[in-house]
């Protein structure tokens, strides 16, 4: 039977343990309500974006734009979005284990890995692969100028024919308790965008104003700072989401074990006492005799 005070030291432990994940777990839930309405406020502006695209795209026929570009790939660039921190179930896990299936097909020579967040960094400096760019601490906000900073990096390259193609690993958040890993293309902008009945028969009243070449000059770079806005914020609300149920599963499993630990140390107690009062009982007999 183990100690009682050996039993009591775990149990305080474990208490201690759990205020931790608890109050861990109250941060992420904070911060979580935050990213959500950092994504509702986003999502409304992108769909409109697209819708705008998608009409002008139709009204305006054949677009040229550097952005629209499709061209032979010779050298890809894969940015994977991890968290900074860990203690977030397998969020960072699931992302990692679909970096690699993607770079199965890759070598160094031809595909640039940018890191958003520290633990995709982490993985692969240990593992030697080269990691052309990374931003780091983010401390689970969003910080607009690293993602500025990202998407005049990124189309930079584009522009100067540097990388043919652009993807975007990360979790997209659905709800508070589903999340899909998603691999997206950044660049080149897929010229396919759907329109409902309403947008078909606008498109037609549309008047370009100067030229549609320099409508669409202004608004993809706008579309592109949204998608990694988008694509930023998706990912820091799945994290937070995470973070916030393995911390609650934390909680409950240590509130579990305390109750263990207390059946366990009450019942060495009462062997304890069971010994003590079998021992009076044996003395009393023997002087008895």
């Amino acid at each position: 039977m183990a100690n009682i005070r050996d039993l009591r030291k775990r149990i305080r432990a474990v208490e201690s343990t759990k205020q931790i994940t608890k109050a861990m777990e109250m941060v992420a839930a904070a911060k979580l309500r935050r990213a959500q309405q950092r994504i509702e406020s986003y999502r409304p502006y992108a769909e409109k974006m697209m819708a705008m695209l998608g009409s002008l795209s139709a009204a305006s026929g054949e677009v040229s734009h550097p952005f629209f570009e499709q061209r032979d790939v010779k050298r890809s660039a894969l940015v994977l979005f991890t968290s900074d921190r860990g203690l977030c179930g397998s969020f960072n896990s699931n992302l990692i284990r679909r970096a690699e299936e993607f770079k199965k097909d890759y070598t160094p020579d031809n595909l640039d890995l940018i890191c958003v967040g520290r633990r995709g960094l982490d993985y692969y400096k240990k593992r030697g692969f080269p990691v052309v760019k990374s931003y780091i601490d983010f401390s689970g906000n969003m910080d607009l100028a690293k993602v500025r900073d990202l998407n005049m990096y990124l189309s930079n390259r584009f522009l100067s024919g540097e990388i043919d193609r652009i993807y975007f690993l990360y979790t997209a958040f659905i709800t508070t308790v589903r999340y899909r890993i998603t691999l997206k293309q950044f660049l080149p902008i897929a010229q396919e965008f759907a329109l409902d009945d309403d947008s078909q028969h606008a498109e037609r009243e549309y008047i370009f104003e100067p030229d549609a070449p320099s409508i669409f000059s202004k608004l993809l770079p706008s579309y592109a700072q949204t998608v990694a806005q988008m694509s930023m914020a998706e990912s820091l609300a799945s994290e937070h989401g995470t973070r916030m149920i393995a911390m609650g599963a934390a909680t409950r499993n240590a509130g579990e074990m305390i109750d263990t630990l207390t059946l366990v140390m009450n019942k060495a107690r009462q062997a304890s006492i069971t010994t003590e009062l079998l021992e009076i009982v044996s003395g009393a007999e023997a002087l008895k005799g």
